[in-house]
This record gives structure tokens, C-alpha cells and sequence, in this order.
């Protein structure tokens, strides 16, 4: 049976290239982030502005979120993953010229700092559109009794690049400056462009093409908020996320606090990645379905613990163990939340689902990014992260009272139901 064999998803050619896709995807994207974020905070010495640098990537993701999700369930799913990897080349090579040694000594500061803003508020509205297509995308590239074990190795892929792509954006930072890191961005987006045309075009589901946006939307949302399992796993996790968005100071960690440098930078920002890709791994073997509900609490609780210690410590050592466990429950948390959504979601509303997700979830980490500039420029740096890991303990306790049908949510009769399908 598929939940016994942790290589099931993988014996599907396509999903394999889906996976190095997906990977390259997160990297670059991680990597030109974390540039960005040296960057910018290199310029301005304001944390402030690395909030701002979230708010101007969520404004027009969550305001662009559900329309991209309607467009994704009414086209064709390759093509527009395509057409999204095209236009973040673009992003990359703007970053790059943006950098150039020469516009440098034309440019005001200002001119420089506005215009790098304006390329991560584009880059919001194109990552609008890639959550729905990819998590639509492996859905037709995979038989359903493999969802779970695709959940668990898209994921494990996530992370993976995302435990990567900082640790070199931090390293070659120092080895080949800015400037050559974006240069070098761009030229892995171009890569994963072609690797992008190797899988087939897939075909289109929903069986109400032409269908109204308001209509097609409404009926989505309305879904999302009757599927309690969805609706309560992403709530939860998007309350937390905001209020434990500590990662977003980093870089005045990094140079003020702790003093680590361009390097120490980037081992902190990859530690909870490598914790929670860690994580994924071993859930691939071990399924963490029975008693779901409680174990979803349980690590988002341990997360908040994890940032509280975080926002205390003065010691590198320290640091790196509390962002490194807070990557371990948070990916308990993925898991959970992706395997809910791969199990309970409709072939032909994945689009609009995946978009609800990211307004609630991918979002809430740049929104939690502006809280956490906006509350360290008030309360002071330390004060802001512990204050946000404390949001986050109060926000479990209280979903764990209020919802007890959540407490007793349990996955393992769905990924059965899936695997007995067809068969």
C-alpha cells in the first residue's frame, strides 16, 4: 500500500522533474530574498525597512490571491507555470541591474531603495500565481493514492532548497558580493525555466470553463470556510505565523546582536529550514495522520517557545538551536496542513483553495515580517520577538479551547479512502 512504501510519489517520472522544478523555484527565491533583505537593510541600517520590504510583497499577493486562483483552475496548468517562471526572470534580472557598480555611482540611495521595493511589490503578484499552479500542477501528475507521500516529498523539497538558498546567499555574499549572487539567481531561474518544459501539458478539470469570477470565487471561498479540517488548520497556522515572524530581523541579529557577519547571517536564516526539512523526511517514513489535530497544537506551541528563546538569547549557539527546533515544528505543521489540503480538496477548485492557503498562510509571513519591523522600531528588537512568540502561545491555547472538534481531528481514514480508490 502506498503509505507503506516512502518512494511512491517518486516512481512517477514527472514528478521527479516536478521536484528539481520545485526546487529551483524555492532557492532562487530564497536566495534573492535573503539578498534583498542584506540589501536593503545594508542601505537604510532602519529595521523598519525590512518590514516594509514584506508589506510591499503582500499587498499585492493577498489582494491578487483568489482572482489568480480562478484564473489557475480555468487554465491549463504547465503553460502557466511557465509563463510565472518567465516573468520572475525578469524580477531577477531587474535585481541584478539594480546592483550594477555603475548605477551605484548615478543613482541616489533612495532611487536605488524604491526601486528594488517596486520589483518585490511585482514580485507579489506573481507569486500570487505560483502556489495555486504548483500545488494544481502535481495533482495531475500523481494518482490520488499518492497525495500524501507527494505532500511529504514536495515539501521535504521546499525546505530543502530552502535550507540551501539562504546558506548560499549568505556565503556568496561575502565570496562574490550582491551584485554576482543575483547574477547567478538569474541564471538558475533560467534553468528551471527549461527543466519546466519537460513535463507534458496537463488537462483541464473544471468543468465550469467560462464560469463568472464572482461566482467562481464565492463558490471557493465558501468551501474552504465549510471544510472545517481546512478552514481551522489554516487559521491557526496563519495567527501563528504572524505573530512569529522573528526571521524577518535576522539581519539586525546578525549585525547588532549576535555579530556574525554576512556569513552567520546566512546559517542562521537556513537553520530552521534544515530543522524542518529534517522533519519531512522522517514523516516520509513515519506518518504523523493519527490524531492530527493535536499534534498540529502541540508543534505550533513548541514553535512559539522557540522564538520566545530565540528573541532572549545574546549567544550564536543558542540562536542557531532555538531557529533550528522552530523549523522542526514547523514542519510537523507543513506536513499537516499540505496533507489536509491534498486529502480534502477537489480536483477542480485546487486553484481557488491554494489561493485561500496563501492569502491565509503565504501572506501571513510578510505580513508577520511588517509586524515584526513595525513592533521592533516601537519596542525594540528583543521586545518585538518575544512578544510575537508569547502571540503565538496564546493563539494555540485559545483555538485548542474553542475548537475541540479540531483537537479530534484525525487524517487516517481519508489517506485509507484514497489509497482503497480505483482499486
Amino acid at each position: 500500500m502506498a503509505n507503506n512504501d516512502p518512494y511512491a510519489a517518486l516512481r512517477f517520472r514527472e514528478f521527479n522533474i516536478f521536484l528539481v522544478v520545485r526546487f529551483l523555484l524555492i532557492f532562487t527565491w530564497s536566495m534573492q530574498f535573503i539578498v534583498i533583505e542584506w540589501q536593503v537593510y545594508t542601505l537604510t541600517k532602519d529595521p523598519l525597512s525590512l518590514g516594509i520590504i514584506g508589506l510591499m510583497e503582500i499587498i499585492p499577493a493577498f489582494s491578487m490571491a483568489l482572482f489568480a486562483g480562478h484564473i489557475v483552475d480555468q487554465n491549463e496548468k504547465r503553460n502557466l507555470l511557465v509563463l510565472c517562471i518567465s516573468a520572475f526572470s525578469l524580477i531577477s534580472f531587474g535585481l541584478f541591474f539594480l546592483t550594477l557598480p555603475e548605477l551605484a555611482a548615478k543613482w541616489t540611495k533612495n532611487s536605488i531603495l524604491y526601486s528594488i521595493y517596486a520589483l518585490v511589490f511585482f514580485g507579489g503578484f506573481l507569486r500570487a500565481f505560483f502556489g495555486p499552479t504548483i500545488f494544481s500542477l502535481v495533482a495531475l501528475i500523481v494518482p490520488k493514492k499518492a497525495y500524501p507521500n507527494a505532500a511529504t516529498w514536495s515539501s521535504s523539497t521546499w525546505q530543502m532548497a530552502s535550507v540551501l538558498g539562504p546558506a548560499l546567499a549568505g556565503f556568496a555574499i561575502n565570496w562574490i558580493g550582491v551584485h554576482w549572487t543575483l547574477c547567478l539567481i538569474f541564471t538558475l531561474v533560467i534553468l528551471a525555466l527549461i527543466v519546466t518544459l519537460q513535463i507534458k501539458r496537463k488537462p483541464i478539470l473544471n468543468p465550469k470553463i467560462g464560469e463568472s469570477v464572482v461566482k467562481s470565487l464565492k463558490e471557493g471561498v465558501k468551501f474552504v470556510y465549510k471544510s472545517k479540517a481546512i478552514f481551522g488548520a489554516l487559521t491557526l497556522d496563519m495567527i501563528a505565523v504572524l505573530f512569529g515572524g522573528a526571521i524577518a530581523l535576522l539581519p539586525v541579529y546578525a549585525q547588532d546582536i549576535l555579530k556574525v557577519g554576512s556569513e552567520g547571517f546566512g546559517v542562521l536564516r537556513a537553520a530552521p529550514a534544515v530543522g524542518a526539512f529534517l522533519t519531512m523526511l522522517v514523516t516520509a517514513y513515519i506518518p504523523i495522520s493519527k490524531n492530527a489535530g493535536k499534534k498540529l497544537l502541540g508543534a505550533i506551541f513548541g514553535f512559539g517557545i522557540c522564538i520566545i528563546v530565540f528573541g532572549l538569547s545574546s549567544v550564536f549557539w543558542i540562536s542557531l538551536l532555538a531557529l533550528f527546533l522552530s523549523g522542526v515544528t514547523d514542519g510537523v505543521s507543513m506536513v499537516i496542513r499540505q496533507t489536509i489540503l491534498q486529502l480534502k480538496t477537489p480536483d477542480h477548485m485546487r486553484g481557488r483553495v491554494a489561493s485561500v492557503n496563501s492569502m491565509f498562510v503565504g501572506s501571513s509571513n510578510e505580513l508577520g515580517a511588517f509586524e515584526s519591523g513595525l513592533t521592533a522600531k516601537l519596542m525594540g528588537t528583543v521586545t518585538a520577538v518575544v512578544f510575537g512568540g508569547t502571540m503565538t502561545l496564546i493563539t494555540v491555547i485559545t483555538t485548542g479551547i474553542a475548537l475541540p472538534s479540531f483537537r479530534k481531528l484525525d487524517l487516517t481514514k481519508d489517506i485509507e479512502d484514497h489509497e482503497n480508490e480505483n482499486q
